[in-house]
């Protein structure tokens, strides 16, 4: 889970029984399709807090319930969207509000206040496959690496040896749409592992490893005379 806590002071909270004024973008890190975020405000006691997350900024989130929820875009982590902190999961990409309403010791409310966030496309991702898996020294093989997200893509390619150890990075930049999935011819004298651990994208950069691939690499059979058939 992201957290992301947002805080929004109770004492800044204003009644507002018209129209709300979208308040400043409160979000400054990035936050992806997929994520969960955590949001809150410093809690006043003997007050109770419900939050609704909005699609659409030109409602009036005085009056009309949260569209994001109903419209499966963004959902409430255990279906809790009361007390002074929840969380949100964000399954579609997009400009999003959040409200919370404040509802005092007495029962009585009409204070609001909102925030705002945006939420980027899922991270770019990396897939591998090689073409052969076994080679002979000398001989090439393909790394076929199929990427989502938005071209043009980076890729950062991890090689190590049987014993985990690192022996090397490679590094492959502005691969366009019709280049994926993007293939990488290699040829190493010993057997060696392969791995993405980095993929930047149009919109961002993901650094959690691909899957690995082994590549196994035979040695050539010792020289002998061949002897022709009498």
């Amino acid at each position: 889970m992201k957290r992301l806590l947002y805080h929004i002071s109770c004492l800044a909270l204003v009644i507002l029984p018209v129209l709300l004024t979208v308040a400043p973008a409160i979000a400054q890190t990035p936050v992806y399709q997929g994520q969960t975020t955590e949001i809150g405000v410093e809690p006043k006691p003997g007050d109770t807090y419900t939050w609704e997350i909005y699609n659409d900024s030109t409602i009036n989130f005085a009056t009309v319930a949260g569209t994001a929820v109903a419209d499966g875009e963004a959902s409430f982590v255990d279906g809790i969207n009361t007390g002074p902190t929840i969380q949100v999961t964000w399954l579609e990409p997009g400009i999003y509000f959040f409200k919370v309403t404040a509802v005092d010791i007495e029962g009585c409310t009409n204070n609001l206040q909102i925030g705002r966030i945006k939420i980027r496309e899922s991270l770019p991702t990396a897939e591998l496959n090689l073409d052969p898996n076994e080679i002979c020294i000398n001989d090439d093989a393909l790394i076929i690496v199929t990427l989502t997200g938005n071209p043009a893509w980076e890729i950062t390619v991890e090689e190590s040896d049987l014993d985990g150890n690192v022996t090397g990075y490679n590094t492959y930049s502005g691969i366009e749409a019709d280049e994926n999935p993007y293939e990488i011819a290699v040829s190493p004298m010993q057997t060696t592992i392969y791995r993405v651990v980095q993929v930047k994208d149009k919109y961002g950069e993901n650094l959690d490893p691909s899957n690995s691939v082994s590549l196994t690499v035979h040695p050539l059979p010792a020289k002998s005379k061949i002897y022709l058939k009498e």
